[in-house]
């Protein structure tokens, strides 16, 4: 790699290290306070009883809660300990990125003096884009969640997770349930424990969050920008069109509050290319892959990587599709 090369990729990697870092080191200090101040089981009180229903309001979660996919994956494992149904918590991880007030308002302002053609009429493209995307992203989230409904929780975490949910105190760190157990701590005690809680999940989480990082910039400067020719030929091509942008998003590993403009600006690829890109990127990228990894096992994450990119591809070409129709005679 000569000198150009290692300066490109240093570049790439500080620059995502750097913008996502500080979300991961806020969702960690967030895992730390459940772990502490959160009873066991609290959540899942306030959830309804009916499974499917609770699935449904825990991807709902991220409207009140809004938190980007770099923070959410250590908040989420802490939630998963504290008793909090797997199937919900699979909801809430892939959908509170997309479906919160931040990236809904991102989206509107970047696709801001676009317009498409639906039924016969030309409308703001903002809005149909910013709708769809929330939509799309609360749908696969919910399938992904259903689908894990009957799944027994070895299949789907991590052994030393595993072991946190079906531990009877349901305290998160065993070091904290030393001090005279749970309900006597004072504050003061509580914070540091809370802050000690939050540290080890940062090293658990930022260790593998660096090595996505890494890879993606790896990626980034090195194999994308001799890509760049192929994916533009794809653009046209209404199924390439959309795998391509999929392909592209899970490359780029942009944030989700942020990657709306890189979207809008895509001009010669279609407006099913683009959701397909805004909402495989907060559910499926390069270095969510590695924070997956703190949660889930490999093969679940592989299954679910699949059944989000099929999803998100059909729901892509059927929008297209629907699209081209309006501009038939």
């Amino acid at each position: 790699m000569d000198a150009a090369a290692q300066q490109n990729f240093a570049f790439a990697f500080l620059s995502i290290l750097f913008e996502g870092i500080p979300f991961v080191l806020f969702g960690t200090i967030v895992s730390g306070f459940i772990d502490i101040y959160m009873p066991p089981g609290l959540l899942e009180r306030w959830l309804p009883r009916r499974t499917w229903l609770a699935v449904m309001m825990a991807s709902l979660l991220g409207g009140i809660f809004p938190v980007c996919e770099c923070a959410i994956v250590p908040v989420i494992r802490r939630l998963v300990s504290k008793g909090l149904p797997v199937s919900c918590a699979l909801a809430f991880m892939l959908a509170a990125p997309i479906f919160n007030p931040i990236t809904a308002y991102s989206t509107w302002q970047a696709f801001t003096g676009q317009q498409m053609m639906i039924q016969g009429q030309l409308l703001d493209a903002s809005l149909v884009m910013m709708v769809l995307r929330c939509g799309l992203g609360v749908l696969v989230a919910c399938l992904i969640g259903w689908a894990t409904m009957r799944m027994s929780l070895a299949m789907v975490l991590r052994k030393e997770i595993l072991q946190a949910v079906e531990r009877e105190d349901g305290v998160g760190d065993q070091d904290v349930a030393a001090l005279q157990g749970f309900q006597i701590l004072d504050d003061d005690t509580r914070l540091i424990a809370a802050m000690r809680s939050a540290l080890k999940d940062f090293v658990d989480v930022a260790v593998y969050f660096t090595i996505g990082v890494a890879i993606t910039a790896l990626f980034n400067t090195g194999i994308a920008p001799s890509a760049a020719d192929w994916l533009e030929s794809l653009a046209s091509d209404s199924l390439g069109g959309v795998a391509a942008l999929m392909g592209l998003a899970f490359v780029l590993s942009l944030c989700s509050s942020s990657d709306a403009f890189i979207a809008a600006t895509l001009a010669k690829f279609t407006y099913g290319a683009k959701l397909a890109f805004l909402t495989l990127g907060p559910m499926l990228d390069l270095k969510l892959l590695f924070l997956y990894q703190t949660l889930l096992r490999g093969r679940f994450i592989l299954m679910m990587a699949i059944g989000i990119a099929l999803s998100i591809f059909g729901a892509a070409v059927l929008f297209q599709w629907y699209l081209s129709s309006q501009t038939l005679p």
